[in-house]
């Protein structure tokens, strides 16, 4: 069985109504990115950055994951996927996908500040005094700007073993996420799904641009790999 690795970023959620945190002018959602994905930002200012998480958390919870989720699940059928996300939402597993790996971190979960090891679900408003089992205050389990990337590692390893790459909804502009492309082996085709391409044709070997959002980009990818 062929396996199919997909990297996918904020155009993927966008038809769920979930846009990317960063707009046009570089403001996440009316705030300066470093004062909310930051730790000098966390250490500014904790209850800011609890509140904007816990607002995302909501908007969230909200949502339902839209039909490009759900056509990456019928891959399943016919390969082994492993979904790379640079998104910090659950819609690719609550549409049902088996294997999903979260570079970013996940907004429905938090850890200890003082061990990164203790993470734990959580779906409500997170406040100055939830702590962890030590005692500890507990933060959103997001990579921010300035931290190591801690499955970096692993999507590599994941990358490497690719015999069909697919990109939806990401710029690949944001590293380190942006470089995993450069481990596939030479001749693996690549298929790049994007209303706005950041790509051109001639980019890399076998590379495929599908100039569509990610619900209509993967209905058109669906007939590309159909068996």
């Amino acid at each position: 069985m062929k396996k199919i690795v997909i990297l996918t970023g904020a155009g993927m959620s966008a038809e769920s109504g979930l846009q990317t945190f960063r707009d046009a002018n570089g403001l996440w959602e009316g705030h300066d990115v470093m004062e909310v994905a930051s730790p000098e930002g966390w250490q500014n200012n904790k209850e800011l950055v609890l509140d904007f998480y816990n607002q995302r958390r909501k908007q969230l919870l909200e949502v339902k994951p839209n039909k490009a989720h759900d056509l990456l699940v019928d891959f399943e059928k016919n390969y082994f996927v492993q979904i790379i996300t640079q998104n910090v939402d659950d819609l690719h597993e609550r549409a049902g996908s088996s294997n999903v790996l979260h570079l970013h971190g996940e907004l429905l979960k938090v850890r200890s500040i003082a061990d990164s090891s203790l993470v734990y679900e959580w779906k409500k408003d997170l406040l100055i005094g939830d702590v962890c089992e030590n005692g500890n205050q507990l933060r959103p389990n997001i990579v921010w700007f300035g931290e190591a990337v801690p499955m970096l590692d692993k999507a590599i390893t994941i990358t490497k073993t690719a015999d069909i790459l697919v990109i939806i909804g990401t710029s690949m502009q944001v590293y380190p996420a942006a470089s995993l492309v450069h481990y596939i082996k030479s001749n693996t085709p690549i298929y790049f799904i994007d209303p706005k391409p950041s790509i051109e044709k001639n980019s890399y070997p076998n590379l495929t641009i599908i100039s569509e959002k990610a619900s209509m980009g993967v209905k058109k990818l669906v007939k590309i790999l159909k068996p």
